[in-house]
């Protein structure tokens, strides 16, 4: 009886501890994508088309150019091109942590700092990405 018991409990845990999350990231290395997080309370989102070593922003009505340096399949550094202060002269570390059909979730923080923060970005279409003005 308590070999049975021994198994049933040993089973499930086999099973959460041999789950690995989805991670195909070569997927997601060019394209556009949406990504909405809070910003003071208020939900805001930005899209942004990456490809190659370039990746373009759009939020606001602003347009925002910065370099992508992949470091492995699932994680690289945005540098902003053109800073306009002394934050947006920092680094960003990206990582990709899963990823599904249409989307990814990823965390990210400047580089050398240990906060770190969680989103989710959406592949859409390039004409989804640029705003129409």
């Amino acid at each position: 009886m308590i070999k049975k018991g021994f198994l049933l409990l040993l089973i499930p845990m086999c099973l959460t501890n041999c789950y690995e999350p989805q991670r195909n990231c070569a997927d997601f290395k060019n394209g556009a994508f949406s990504f909405t997080t809070l910003i003071d309370g208020e939900e805001k989102t930005t899209t942004f088309i990456r490809e190659g070593d370039i990746e373009v922003d759009f939020f606001e009505g602003g347009r925002d150019s910065a370099s992508v340096r992949w470091i492995n399949d699932c994680e690289y550094i945005i540098k902003n091109l053109s800073p306009k202060n002394r934050a947006e002269e920092q680094s960003i570390h990206m990582k990709i942590l899963s990823t599904s059909e249409n989307s990814y979730t990823f965390e990210y923080g400047i580089v050398g700092d240990s906060r770190k923060s969680k989103g989710t970005a959406v592949k859409i279409t390039a004409e989804e990405a640029i705003p129409k003005n």
